[in-house]
């Protein structure tokens, strides 16, 4: 590796970093505007123009906020956990390709900061981690009701996580290949309407997908570990300051990283129109489409009561399930005959 491969890989990397961590402040906004406008109210309109600068105000309140350690806890867990969930929430997009490559002072530069042929497998793997913070801090807590709210997280993103995968076999099959670039050039292989023509062929796996990842971030309708009127707050209970502000963090982050697979794996990615004379519009369009996906989140927290926890975990064993595995012979059936 060269040293300006190395730079190239420091840079993508922090891009990544800072545009997640900026983008998580800026979604709790986004979600807060859409919510009362559906809700038919005004939403943050105090702090900055439009109330811009609220996320900064809660970010300060948070830093400032007094943090407290229960007696009884196991203190090193207590502190682990909330990094154990935060850093897959980061790291998970480092195989999202953002476009395909574009020139800068005559250094070619590859729009995407790892394109490895398992990044399929990868993000499997990384997506299931993050349930070991959450169930330490329910554990680490000593707290009845963050110790149901921890196995609660378990049991269901374990569940959710089998019909996430699924969801990702389909895919696979028709692009025949693991790498997200492959995957979505191979929507774009016959223009710009590729990426649609492609959805059309998967439309039960982007629906199992939507609702495994918002089960699998803990979304209403799905927010049982965090049911309030249960379990006060669930797993964490008894976290304050910034450890409680990673937790949130961690939910928030997820959520653009499902909106941005969403949106490669179903939705074409950074594929648009001109955007092969043009290639950085690629991640304008990744953006645009991601942010559709992030309202769709916010859209369902403000329709949907929350499930009772039987008929959830039914839900997700029961019927989620069965349809997944049905799509992928469904999709196994398309790729022999029509070749994918």
């Amino acid at each position: 590796m060269t040293v300006a491969q190395l730079i190239e890989y420091i840079i993508k990397s922090g891009i990544i970093l800072i545009g997640m961590t900026a983008g998580f402040a800026y979604v709790t906004y986004y979600e807060r505007k859409a919510l009362a406008r559906i809700q038919t109210r005004i939403g943050p309109n105090r702090a900055g123009p439009w109330g811009i600068l609220q996320p900064v105000a809660d970010g300060v309140k948070l830093i400032f906020k007094e943090e407290f350690v229960p007696a009884q806890a196991d203190k090193l867990l207590f502190i682990l956990a909330p990094v154990i969930t935060v850093i897959p929430a980061l790291i998970i997009t480092a195989v999202v390709p953002w476009g395909r490559q574009i020139t800068i002072f005559g250094y070619t530069v590859k729009l995407y900061l790892a394109d490895i042929n398992v990044a399929i497998l990868y993000l499997g793997a990384i997506a299931s981690i993050s349930v070991y913070g959450i169930v330490l801090a329910g554990w680490s807590s000593n707290n009845k009701y963050a110790m149901m709210g921890g196995l609660r997280s378990t049991a269901q993103m374990i569940s959710y996580e089998l019909a996430l995968a699924l969801s990702f076999v389909s895919v696979t099959l028709l692009a025949g290949s693991m790498s997200l670039v492959d995957i979505v050039e191979a929507q774009g292989a016959h223009g710009f309407v590729g990426w649609i023509l492609w959805n059309l062929k998967q439309p039960l796996a982007f629906i199992i997908f939507l609702i495994a990842a918002m089960a699998e971030t803990n979304r209403s309708p799905f927010d049982m570990p965090e049911a309030e009127q249960e379990l006060t707050a669930g797993y964490h209970t008894e976290y304050s300051g910034m450890k409680f502000a990673l937790f949130f963090m961690a939910e928030y982050i997820k959520i653009i990283a499902m909106s941005m697979i969403a949106s490669t794996l179903f939705l074409g990615g950074y594929l648009g129109p001109f955007v092969t004379q043009l290639p950085w519009l690629g991640p304008i369009y990744l953006f645009i489409k991601t942010v559709i996906m992030v309202f769709v989140f916010i859209w369902v927290r403000a329709t949907y009561p929350r499930f009772r926890y039987d008929r959830l975990m039914a839900f997700g064993w029961k019927v989620l399930l069965p349809l997944a595995l049905l799509n992928v012979f469904i999709a196994a059936v398309i790729t022999v005959l029509v070749g994918g």
